[in-house]
Parts: C-alpha cells; structure tokens; sequence
C-alpha cells in the first residue's frame, strides 16, 4: 500500500482543476496582453479567476496579485514595502516562521533595519503582550504565519491585527498553509497583506498571490512589463491561474466537512498510540480549531527521526521530519528549538500531514506500521 501523508508540502492537483486547466497549454495559449481575440479571451479569463478569488476571500478584486508562488509572495510583501519606506527602520516577526520569512527579514536586517522576534510559547502560540511591547512609532511592518507549517499552530490574526492598528504599522500575514485549512476572511481580519500559494490545496505549484489593501504603499520586486497593475511584471500564468480559482473554490466549499473528518482521524491516530502506549509528543496545541486539521507533528523518545522516516518509506508511507522546503537540514527544525521539545524527543520528529483523500483504511496501516517500528527501534 502507498499512503501520502505529507500534505502540508504540497498537494495533488484534482481531476476538476486539471479539467480546467487543459484548454491553456494546447488551445487558448493567446498572450492576455495580446489585443487580437485570443488575447482577450484570455485576459478575461484572468479578469474573471481575480473576481472570483476576491469574492472567495472577501476582498476587492483590484486587491489580488497574482505571483509564482507563496515564496516571493512573502518575499514581495515584506522587501517591497521596505522599499517604498524612507523613515521606519523595524521589522517583526517570530523565530518560528517559514525560512521566506526569515530570509527575507534578514536580508533586510543586513542592509541596516533592525529585525525584532516575537516571542513564542511551548505551544507556538505568539505572546502579545510581548508584542504590544515590541511595536512603535518605528515599526515599518510585522510579518506573521497564521498557520504554522510544522506544528500547525493557528494564531489570532485579528488580535495581532488591533495590536497593529492601534500601532499604524503594516501587518503582513503568511497564509500559505491556512487557505482552505481553516477560515479565512480577509476583510474581517483586517490585515494589510497576505500571501497564498496554490499547491497547498489541490491547486498547481508556480502559482501564488498576494492581497494588497488598497492605499497600501508597496514597489515591485520584479520589474519589466505593466501586468498586475504595473506593480508584479511577467506574461499570466493563465492555466495555473484558473486553476489556483478554481481549487480556492472547491476547498472552501469542502471546508466544514473536511475539518471534521481530519480533526476525527487525527484523535483516532493519537487515541491508537495511546493504546499502544507509544512514548510521543504532540508538538503545537491539542486537535481541535486552535490546531490545523490533518497536521499531527510527533516527538518519539530515544530514536532517530531519519531511521523512522526511512523505515516508514519502506512501508509505502510517505511523510516528512518537517518543512520540506528545509529538509535537507540534519539540524533539528528550527520551529521544534523555539517551542523547547525535549533532546530525547527532538531528534525523532515525523509531520504526519493527512488531506482531503486520506482515508481510514490508510490511517491504520499507518499506525499499524508505526506502532510497530517505534516499538521494535526502541
């Protein structure tokens, strides 16, 4: 058997995404900024896919920006409003974010701002006093995951949102693994931007976006033709772009049912180690709506994490010691550090990351497996 449970790092694009698709690689490839008919069909295409994004996430559809990916969405939001500033100098975020994040902010660190952390507590869960304490008339923007992407920890955006406000300082959330997890209403969290990738919920990968709130004063990072506004230059990615639509719709119209059921294998997984009387760790905050549904990110004592994913591989079951985008990494996942698992349970860390097709014959050869060689190993 062959179980996929490391849906966190990317997910299969569907058969009704790919249906829609198809027609842009072979028939109507026209250039959107073409003015011969192919052209404008096709830029009605993605005049189109934007309304219906917006009015899926509750925003103006001059407020979405199509990008390449979740990466230099992040990218973009937190470099380009550095390079629209001339007085603010302090940006913030938090030692658990995904390395876009991080990266970024250093970059920017090393070119004279100053970088401030957030601290976080056992659960990941961002402390906002801390945060009250942190923002000033200095603070040019914070930068924060709604969703973690290891542990799954689900933060109060619209908390840290009045926090931000009251400070007049740009709010930046990374929203690359919340979108179609767990509710999103971008008008009512009230941020300045947000940054979603489409292979995160059975979309295609090369394809992003970023939510600019209109008056937002933002410069491009990538230059060339006047797409997008004139602000994100490059020929549309039309067939990802109708395709990312239509995977925005399809999941939020799922969304209920689907968090239900991940909510319920994951406390039957946890329920059978328990049985088992397995020695583990759940990283992040207990199953539930604090919690991204499907994500069980385990800490098994005295073993080796790189053996458990091997062996587990062996069995057909394919999942991750963590981000995949760091998985090359010996280290222990920086987001474990900073939430202080224990040495004896670090180093044996497997994201288990179940999704929509999952089912529960699959879960328990799984946990058969596992119980299995966590037992034997030890």
């Amino acid at each position: 058997m062959k179980v996929y449970l490391d849906n966190a790092s990317t997910t299969g694009v569907t058969e009704e995404v790919l249906e829609v698709m198809l027609p842009f690689f072979k028939e109507e490839f026209g250039n959107p900024s073409s003015l011969h008919k192919a052209g404008i069909r096709n830029k009605k295409v993605v005049n189109n896919s934007r309304t219906k994004i917006a009015e899926l996430l509750n925003c103006k559809r001059s407020e979405i920006f199509f990008t390449s990916c979740g990466t230099e969405s992040i990218n973009w939001a937190i470099k380009g409003i550095a390079s629209n500033n001339k007085t603010k100098s302090d940006i913030i975020t938090t030692r658990v974010e995904h390395h876009a994040t991080l990266n970024s902010c250093k970059y920017l660190e090393e070119r004279g701002y100053t970088l401030l952390y957030v601290d976080v507590d056992k659960e990941g869960f961002i402390d906002l006093n801390h945060l009250r304490s942190l923002v000033s008339e200095n603070t040019l923007i914070v930068s924060l995951i709604m969703a973690n992407n290891e542990i799954g920890t689900i933060q109060n955006v619209k908390e840290i949102s009045d926090i931000c406000i009251k400070a007049s300082t740009y709010l930046h959330i990374d929203a690359v693994q919340a979108i179609c997890h767990t509710s999103l209403n971008i008008n009512e969290l009230n941020v300045d931007l947000l940054s979603i990738s489409g292979h995160k919920f059975h979309g295609p990968k090369g394809i992003g976006l970023l939510y600019i709130k209109e008056g937002t004063k933002i410069a491009p990072l990538i230059h060339g033709g006047q797409q997008e506004q004139k602000l994100r230059a490059g020929t549309e990615n039309i067939a990802f772009i109708a395709g990312m639509a239509k995977a925005l719709e399809i999941g939020l119209d799922h969304l209920e049912s689907y968090q239900e059921r991940l909510n319920t294998y994951s406390r039957m997984f946890l329920k059978r180690l328990d049985e088992a009387k397995i020695d583990y760790l759940l990283n992040g905050p207990e199953i539930g709506e604090k919690r991204l549904p499907g994500n069980l990110n385990l800490s098994f004592k005295g073993i080796d994490g790189t053996s458990l994913e091997y062996l587990l591989n062996r069995k057909g079951i394919y999942t991750s010691t963590g981000s995949a985008c760091d998985s090359q990494s010996i280290e222990p996942s920086h987001v474990l550090v900073q939430i202080k698992v224990p040495e004896d349970y670090i180093n044996a860390t497997i994201r288990f990351s179940l999704g929509s097709d999952t089912t529960f014959e699959e879960l328990n050869y799984v946990i058969d497996n596992l119980i299995h060689i966590v037992k034997k190993e030890i």
